[in-house]
């Protein structure tokens, strides 16, 4: 018995490790350059990833909110944000303008077939993910509400190894 329960435990802490990196699907930019998923986290630096669509008004609230801060925030931290859009055929040659036309000064991905939403289990957005420098998922959260994005600065903060 104490086997079969050591046996399960090992499972699922593997299962668990499995899950805290990003997978590796490719995926195109707003300037159409194919960028592998699991490089996104390759900086050595923490990075937010937030999926997000243009019919969402919380997700265009958050990134508004984190493009607001981001030059602060990557000076400090080194922080990288990476916005990807879950919009579909019929709505994804709008997310370019509209990306532009709001300043955002982070990367934007294009997700039109979800399959990296699917890879990622999201099924609400805004849907946030923080990675640690390795690329291990240490955070995750749905939906937006105004001073959120303070918070989550925190641990990113936390992660780079600065104080309050």
């Amino acid at each position: 018995m104490k086997r079969l329960f050591g046996f399960i435990l090992i499972l699922l802490v593997s299962g668990l490790q499995a899950q805290q990196s990003l997978p590796s699907l490719n995926l195109k930019n707003l300037e159409g350059k194919t960028i592998n998923t699991a490089d996104i986290a390759k900086t050595g630096k923490p990075v937010i990833l937030s999926f997000w669509a243009i019919w969402c008004k919380p997700c265009q609230k958050e990134l508004d909110a984190f493009n607001e801060h981001y030059a602060e925030w990557q000076a400090e931290t080194g922080v990288k944000i990476v916005a990807v859009s879950i919009d579909d055929s019929r709505s994804v040659s709008r997310v370019a303008p509209f990306a532009r036309s709001k300043g955002w000064e982070f990367e934007v991905l294009l997700d039109p077939n979800g399959d990296f939403k699917r890879a990622m289990n999201v099924n609400m957005i805004p849907h946030t993910f923080l990675l640690d420098a390795q690329g291990k998922i240490v955070s995750q959260h749905t939906a937006y509400f105004e001073g959120a994005e303070f918070e989550l600065y925190e641990k990113v903060k936390a992660l780079a190894g600065k104080k309050k």
